[in-house]
């Protein structure tokens, strides 16, 4: 097993959270000098109920999703990454960043920024980066953020 990361792939939202974890993204992939793929699911499920009175909200989430990679890859550039890309896909995030984009890129890294869910929601709904710990083939680092950002 090497000491350092080849494929890195980091999990955005437009969440502080996750913004703090693709700023370390961006150092830990030019520390390693590795590409660097930023991925965003959106959750079709959380607005299926709202779509069926406003049928742009799905087409609303696509142009979020992209204008926010857009932005990111650009950071991403200029801070002097290499090998930069993004994925958009549809489904559940759980599900897709551990298993199918993680070997869609054959990340050996995934980062993601960890929840503000309360031990109940967690329960009932499960953490992201948690359920990302425990499914994914590759090492995980989830990351914090400081109180006051």
């Amino acid at each position: 097993m090497a000491l350092y990361y080849k494929n890195i792939l980091v999990a955005v939202d437009g969440s502080k959270q996750a913004a703090w974890a693709f700023k370390k993204a961006i150092e830990i992939a030019k520390r390693n000098d590795a590409s660097l793929v930023m991925t965003h699911i959106i959750d079709l499920r959380t607005f299926a109920t709202v779509e069926a009175y406003d049928r742009t909200i799905s087409e609303r989430a696509t142009q979020f999703a992209t204008e926010l990679m857009e932005s990111y890859k650009q950071q991403a550039i200029e801070a002097g990454i290499k090998d930069v890309e993004y994925d958009i896909d549809y489904g559940s995030p759980k599900v897709k960043i551990a298993k199918d984009v993680a070997k869609k890129y054959n990340a050996d890294l995934i980062i993601c920024g960890a929840t503000g869910m309360n031990a109940v929601e967690r329960f009932f709904i499960g953490s992201v980066s948690e359920h990302i710990t425990r499914y994914a083939s590759c090492d995980v680092l989830v990351v914090r953020t400081d109180k006051e950002n």
